[in-house]
């Protein structure tokens, strides 16, 4: 499987050439970009999005994809920033979600990607038939947005009554979403009814990963290993997808040391190479 890492790892640092040498020294042969403004500054396409954008066409190393995001504010996870929703049932609030989410798609101009991988609610959203309907026609506008720039929107499965696979399942087949997937969160699976049950669900519409860990009990993001998945099951779900996704490390990188490190650990551990044959 095609290894990759998304910079969330580094979501508190602002992202620079550094960082994506470090990632690409791990293992990564692709990258996805947390949309963070403080992180990466989506917005400012003259100054950090070409930053970012030189040193992909200096790499040749392809971006995977843009995590579209969570918060406008520039201080990741700030107490009282108000999230962007698609879901809202306030539509000033769903405009303004979807102008922010717009502006992380047109990253696309400079730095060509292939997915974008947004929410549908925030953690925790209750379930309202109303909220999911306002996401259906928020989803409806931001693919007409993004198909022009070659961005297909994935839909994740997050910790909400909103993001259930079935309901995932549910809203892209009942909106007739032929060109909208899934990423598929194994760590967000296992503390929602368990990874097996969560892929056999969306298996056919799975087009790329977040891989963590976690105890059962809240989104950790672990190194893989360091709570109860059981990733050699994981990994050979994964490997039976009829488009087998990249293997995309989505880690929290606070408190951690040797981060390039632990990340090509990770790898080593979840793809093995083959023993060398004797001669």
């Amino acid at each position: 499987m095609l290894k990759a890492i998304s910079t969330h790892i580094y979501v508190r640092e602002r992202l620079h050439s550094g960082l994506l040498d470090g990632l690409l020294q791990a293992g990564a042969e692709a990258i996805e970009i947390f949309g963070a403004r403080g992180h990466f500054d989506y917005v400012n396409r003259r100054s950090h999005v070409k930053e970012i954008g030189d040193w992909f066409r200096e790499k040749g190393i392809p971006l995977n994809s843009i995590h579209s995001p969570m918060y406008s504010e520039y201080e990741w996870g700030r107490r009282g920033s108000p999230p962007v929703n698609i879901a809202a049932l306030d539509k000033r609030a769903r405009i303004e979600a979807m102008d922010e989410i717009k502006r992380a798609i047109e990253v696309a101009e400079q730095i060509p990607f292939r997915f974008l991988v947004q929410h549908v609610g925030t953690s925790g959203e209750d379930w309202d038939p109303k909220k999911s309907e306002a996401a259906m026609t928020s989803i409806e506008h931001l693919k007409a947005f993004a198909k022009p720039l070659g961005v297909t929107i994935l839909l994740e499965n997050i910790p909400n009554e909103l993001s259930t696979p079935d309901r995932l399942v549910e809203l892209i087949h009942n909106a007739h979403f032929d060109d909208v997937g899934v990423c598929f969160d194994v760590g967000h699976a296992h503390i929602m009814g368990g990874v097996a049950q969560a892929f056999a669900l969306l298996k056919p519409l799975i087009r790329s990963t977040h891989l963590h860990d976690n105890a059962g009990e809240s989104d950790d993001h672990l190194w893989p290993g360091d709570g109860t998945v059981n990733w050699e099951e994981t990994m050979t779900l994964l490997r039976s997808a009829p488009q087998v996704p990249p293997l995309l490390l989505e880690i929290k990188g606070e408190g951690k040391t040797d981060i390039v490190e632990g990340l090509a650990k990770t790898f080593r551990k979840l793809e093995p190479q083959p023993a060398a044959a004797k001669g």
